[in-house]
């Protein structure tokens, strides 16, 4: 007997839900895409300088777009927070969040700030998790005001392979810098938060994801931050050591619930 059993990185009804909804996704969506090509932040995935421009936010949205299976003329991009004016049909300037989805005349609206676009990993998490909503309730796959719509459609980003880029902007730190009363440069560090899911359900996601596609020892691991990682590898193990069939009964589950 192992003096330290393989534990799961979160909370029972959190794994039971992790778990149903990634069987459901695959039963919405099909083995093909449960299998599809994970997404990684390489240039063999993501090719040539990246600037943050519309350009380049258009690239992105495309290579998203195709992963998802998703129709061009199912959708259109605002961007929000610019000046730059857009040079392609479909996409207009708006102003907003990081991200969100409407639906407007038959087609999904995707809105998108440039501020976002300045750091890549958010800007990929912002635009899986904003396609996210266009695949589950833009083609009404649930009701929009379902209670656990935000964390089910993070969730959606890993069953469509952009799962690393999600858990990696999970939770962001960013560098600030400030002129105090005296003239003094304070700099120091701030904190933000993306997405729904926390990064431990991020990393059990991931996991149990790989686990059903076969694999317990996924070599894209060394891709997933430190953080979400601690958890992704304690979920490996878990699954490896309990061989874990999935669970039938079905609960209930609120993200940020105690």
């Amino acid at each position: 007997m192992k003096l330290f059993p393989a534990t799961c990185p979160v909370r029972p009804k959190e794994q039971l839900w992790i778990e149903e909804q990634l069987r459901w996704l695959t039963q919405q969506f099909g083995d093909d895409a449960l299998h599809g090509q994970i997404y990684l932040p390489t240039d063999d995935f993501f090719p040539g300088v990246y600037r943050g421009s519309a350009a380049d936010v258009r690239h992105v949205v495309e290579i998203v777009r195709t992963r998802m299976s998703i129709a061009s003329r199912s959708f259109v991009v605002e961007l929000a927070d610019t000046d730059e004016e857009p040079e392609w049909t479909g996409y207009r300037r708006t102003s907003g969040a990081a991200g969100e989805y409407r639906r407007e005349g038959g087609r999904g609206v995707v809105s998108i700030s440039m501020h976002q676009a300045r750091v890549p990993m958010a800007l990929v998490a912002t635009i899986a998790h904003e396609f996210g909503h266009h695949r589950l309730i833009g083609e009404a796959r649930i009701e929009p005001g379902r209670r656990d719509s935000e964390p089910l459609t993070d969730l959606t980003s890993v069953f469509f392979g952009f799962g690393i880029f999600s858990a990696n902007a999970a939770l962001e730190f960013v560098s600030t810098s400030r002129i105090d009363q005296y003239g003094q440069q304070l700099v120091g560090w701030r904190s933000s938060r993306l997405g729904y899911l926390t990064e431990p359900m991020y990393g059990y996601a991931l996991a149990y994801w790989s686990f059903l596609r076969g694999d317990l020892d996924p070599d894209w691991q060394r891709y997933v931050d430190a953080n979400p990682k601690s958890f992704l590898r304690r979920g490996l193990r878990y699954l490896e050591s309990a061989r874990r069939r999935p669970p039938r009964s079905r609960g209930s589950f609120t993200a940020g619930a105690s």
